[in-house]
């Protein structure tokens, strides 16, 4: 073994180590999630005022994105299917791409960045100013109270946010395809839900919940183990945002290849 390895091996031992020590601490706030959610007291009041920031403040911007990513989407749709004279088949190529994958992954992309990065850094901000620690002192469970309401209510909203994002986009395509195709609102919607199936909105919904859960754990596990001052509260925002985008697509890629499995059956 050569010198330059001999150095590297420490340094690659330490990653490995820190690597695995994170994925057994994640683990384990997970497991605690699971084991302290049906404990009482329950905070509702914080659940729903947690639902109300996630849902509600989030809905100028879900409806913007959504809007233009009908809009686009259509528009960049239909010059290849006019190449094959298929131009009428567009409401339902817009659907079905909309309900499977588009409205969910969008929704949850922007979510991660907005709602994961928010949890991040206000829970990081309360660890390292020891509020957290006042709350165990003054007999309160910071745990249910900061990590279990907020997982919940990103579990709970982030579902409702997709299928009103679904909606939005498929007005902003209906709006693209009326004005070029002359097609009215109701041949549209008619042809949209032709177009999609109970598997196709099942799925979506199931993915949905799944990515409202990991963007809530995620944000809420780096906010809750962050250190360093207000250095790892930005570390942990930033984290929350990135390991919850990488998750929703490792996510997305693992549901579509069961659904696709059960659709083949």
């Amino acid at each position: 073994m050569s010198e330059k390895e001999d150095d590297r091996k420490p340094f690659l031992s330490k990653k490995f180590d820190k690597f695995f020590t994170g994925l057994a601490n994640a683990w384990s706030f997970v497991r605690r999630f699971f084991s302290e959610v049906f404990i009482p007291p329950y905070e509702f009041k914080e659940i729903i005022h947690q639902c109300y920031r996630i849902g509600v403040e989030s809905l100028p911007l879900i409806s913007l994105t959504g809007f233009i990513v009908g809009l686009v989407f259509t528009n960049q749709s239909r010059p290849s299917l006019s190449e094959f004279g298929a131009a009428s088949w567009l409401p339902s190529l817009i659907s079905i791409a909309v309900v499977r994958a588009m409205g969910p992954l969008v929704t949850a992309l922007i979510a991660a960045g907005k709602v994961g990065s928010s949890i991040g850094a206000e829970i990081g901000s309360m660890k390292v100013t020891e509020q957290i620690d006042a709350m165990e002192v003054s007999a309160t469970n910071p745990f249910n109270f900061l990590v279990v309401s907020r997982v919940l209510a990103t579990t709970l909203m982030i579902p409702l946010l997709v299928m009103y994002t679904d909606f939005v986009a498929l007005m902003g395509s209906f709006l693209s395809v009326n004005a070029n195709e002359m097609v009215s609102m109701s041949t549209f919607f008619v042809q949209v839900f032709e177009s999609i199936t109970f598997l196709d909105i099942f799925s979506s919904v199931m993915k949905s919940i799944l990515f409202g859960f990991t963007i809530g754990i995620v944000g809420c596990y780096k906010g809750y183990n962050s250190s360093k001052g207000t250095e790892g509260v930005g570390q942990a925002a930033n984290s929350a945002v990135v390991i919850s985008m990488f998750l929703i697509f490792i996510e997305e890629l693992l549901s579509l290849q069961i659904v696709n499995a059960i659709r083949g059956m």
